[in-house]
């Protein structure tokens, strides 16, 4: 089921069920376009829904939770009642021959756990069903992110696809120029030839890219178990990004990401497997009461029996100090995860701002720098006061300039989701980057 947030950049829509700041995650800055006219598109909030209901990863854990509630029921039963019964002077020799002297025992037997071993128990399933939950949480976090991140890739991809071509349809503009230069002697016939040649590369990195796509597309929709993509292109603004808080401020959402919150979940399970324990170490009481009947006389008499284990306590320390060394661990490997998730977020954090302000640079200033510079020389070789060599190598610069804003742009989104995947929560606002 799908529900609506409200959010800065519009209506989302999102999984029912699931809190807002966990799974609001990434599709912020990537639904704002609208898709091209006559095209099936895809979305980022649309391949979310698609991967949260149908990966069969996440699929997994209802069935866990469903073994768990069985353990539970087993868990809060007594202990089983017992019947026996016992024949004793039977089938033996001289006056025990046959039945005759035979006495029969019916008993029922049980034991009384000490130590609130059933609570105890019940205790442990519940741990573990949180720890369940909160494992749930954190993958279903880690798909998301895995999710965006392809899309974005793709994303990109198909960006570069479409400077791809305009490279051809630039590259073709040059032949045609170069070869009518020829035609009317102001140009040798080997800038005639290496046109030809360049026209034939731009061709070629546009297949590349093509074939590429369609890759990135085919390991996009395997995420949510579809074989083949049911959409043309991807829908979503390559440039358009979050306004990040301080490195410090993430920081601080880090303790309460889905990731570290898991070891709360297991320092739980560890205080109840150490509870279990020392429940144990308490002993049984084993009783048991029965009829006897003498065969021999036709008697009836009423037998009782209770018996416990001794030094229980003692033997159970080793069971205890097992328990209570993995409850400890718990500790310490949350300490160890919180500094390289720091060191990861930082990474992220830093690389983030850095493509960010090449975004702006690049947009602000050196496309249309490299722009007006392409126009100018094109006009000048078309006179003939420029090279082909000259011509040529402004083309250059300016499709790797405009390659290269995609690439900032992609790496600074793609550091974004692991920002906001690390957090578990989504950035702040949304601003978008100059115009291209």
């Amino acid at each position: 089921m799908l529900c609506k947030t409200r959010v800065k950049t519009g209506w989302q829509l999102l999984p029912h069920g699931f809190s807002s700041p966990l799974f609001c995650l990434l599709a912020l800055t990537l639904n704002i376009p609208a898709a091209y006219p006559g095209e099936a598109s895809l979305t980022l909030p649309e391949a979310l829904s698609s991967t949260l209901a149908q990966n069969p990863r996440l699929q997994v854990f209802d069935l866990r939770l469903q073994g768990l509630e069985g353990g539970r029921l087993t868990a809060k039963q007594n202990p089983a009642l017992e019947a026996g019964l016992e024949v004793e002077n039977a089938l033996g020799s001289g006056d025990l021959q046959g039945f005759d002297g035979a006495e029969y025992t019916l008993a029922l037997s049980s034991v009384l756990e000490l130590g609130g071993q059933r609570q105890a128990r019940v205790g442990l399933i519940d741990a573990r069903y949180g720890l369940v939950e909160a494992e749930r949480r954190a993958a279903t976090l880690d798909l998301l992110g895995q999710v965006t991140q392809g899309f974005i890739t793709a994303l990109a991809l198909q960006e570069k696809l479409a400077l791809a071509a305009g490279a051809v349809s630039l590259a073709e503009t040059t032949h045609e120029i170069v070869a009518g230069r020829a035609d009317r002697g102001a140009a040798p016939q080997s800038e005639v030839l290496r046109a030809s040649a360049a026209l034939t590369r731009s061709r070629i990195e546009r297949a590349r890219l093509q074939a590429e796509l369609e890759s990135r597309k085919m390991a996009l929709v395997s995420l949510w178990g579809e074989t083949t993509p049911n959409f043309q292109t991807l829908e979503g603004d390559l440039f358009r990004f979050g306004s990040a808080d301080s490195f410090e401020a993430l920081y601080q959402r880090v303790s309460d990401s889905p990731a570290i919150q898991a070891y709360a979940s297991e320092a739980r399970l560890r205080d109840a497997e150490v509870q279990l324990a020392r429940s144990r170490s308490a002993g049984d009481i084993r009783w048991q009461l029965g009829l006897r009947r003498l065969e021999e006389t036709d008697d009836t008499a009423l037998t009782a029996a209770i018996s416990m284990p001794l030094f229980s306590g003692r033997r159970g320390r080793g069971e205890v100090q097992a328990a209570l060394a993995a409850r400890n661990e718990v500790q310490y490997r949350r300490e160890d995860s919180l500094l390289r998730l720091r060191a990861r977020l930082f990474d992220a954090w830093h690389q983030r701002q850095q493509a960010v302000a090449a975004v702006e640079q690049i947009g602000d200033g050196m496309l249309p720098e490299l722009t007006e510079a392409l126009a100018q020389i094109r006009s000048a070789y078309e006179r003939g006061r420029y090279s082909y060599v000259e011509w040529i190598s402004a083309q250059r610069e300016l499709l790797s300039a405009r390659q290269t804003l995609v690439d900032a742009a992609a790496t600074a989104l793609l550091n974004q989701a692991l920002i906001e995947q690390l957090t578990a929560q989504p950035l702040a606002t949304v601003q978008r980057a100059p115009a291209r």
